[in-house]
């Protein structure tokens, strides 16, 4: 298992496509020249283009004889400065990202200044509006919990249901600087950009943040707000508790922590 951070900027998004620059295709075939064999990763999840990553995680088979935690090390000095491995852990063989219980944390970044700062276009959402945070706090505050959130998720997503647990959502601002973290179990297609966009028109007063409640109840994507830009977004961690138990048990919470599958704000079980 992999614990993946890039910057997204240049790429098509995590999934690999035919004919496009993809998260997956270049560690597939850093992976492939590394093992001698034919490697695909399986990814927790698929960013989309332009979205940033602290720790994605991956996972793949190998038959290579080379340690676990020697992949990160391996991997680094092959991979583009835009990729990088932070830890490799070996992990169960039936262990699969996407079809184990997992909290996932996200941050959306935002610039509330008068003008852009071309520093930080490639990593944060300028809007020159002001915004109004306690708005936008105590409208994420309708958010925590468990909801249908199909008035957050983009048409089209194939899924068998769109109930989704948020453990959190919060907002802060730091001088012009804000910062949307939500904490869940799930995320629908384009949800955290679409709780930004949202929050976003609560803090310019567009709506009250009461009126939350009422996008939720309407489980119609028209009812919430505008889809944030990709850039803003950053996949902060991912957490499987179940996987963290068995290495505790095994190793003590010292190697959960370096193995990357949570971070020292997480060690919670």
């Amino acid at each position: 298992m992999l614990t993946v951070a890039y910057d997204g900027t240049r790429y098509h998004g995590w999934q690999r496509q035919p004919d496009k620059n993809s998260i997956e295709d270049i560690l597939d075939q850093c992976l492939t020249d590394l093992t001698k064999e034919p490697v695909r990763v399986i990814g927790a999840s698929r960013t989309d283009a332009g979205v940033h990553a602290l720790g994605n995680v991956a996972v793949f088979d190998t038959q290579a004889r080379m340690g676990a935690d020697k992949f990160t090390y391996a991997l680094n000095q092959r991979l583009p400065e835009d990729i990088r491995i932070r830890a490799s852990r070996e992990v169960p063989s039936d262990f699969h990202p996407r079809k184990t219980d997992s909290v996932k944390t996200y941050e959306y970044h935002i610039l509330n200044e008068a003008f852009p700062n071309p520093l930080e276009r490639l990593y944060s959402h300028f809007c020159y509006v002001p915004l109004d945070e306690s708005r936008m706090q105590r409208a994420a505050q309708y958010l925590a919990g468990e909801h249908d959130f199909q008035s957050f998720c983009s048409a089209g997503a194939q899924v068998e249901s769109t109930v989704r647990t948020l453990y959190s959502c919060t907002v802060r601002r730091e001088e012009t600087k804000l910062t949307i973290r939500i904490q869940g179990n799930g995320f629908l297609y384009n949800m955290v950009r679409i709780i930004a966009g949202t929050l976003m028109e609560a803090g310019k007063g567009k709506y009250p943040p009461e009126h939350v409640r009422d996008i939720l109840l309407a489980a119609d994507r028209r009812a919430a707000g505008p889809t944030a830009p990709a850039r803003g977004l950053v996949l902060v961690s991912y957490r499987f508790p179940e996987l963290e138990r068995a290495f505790m048990s095994k190793d003590g919470c010292e190697a959960a922590e370096s193995a990357g599958i949570s971070g020292p704000e997480n060690l919670k079980f």
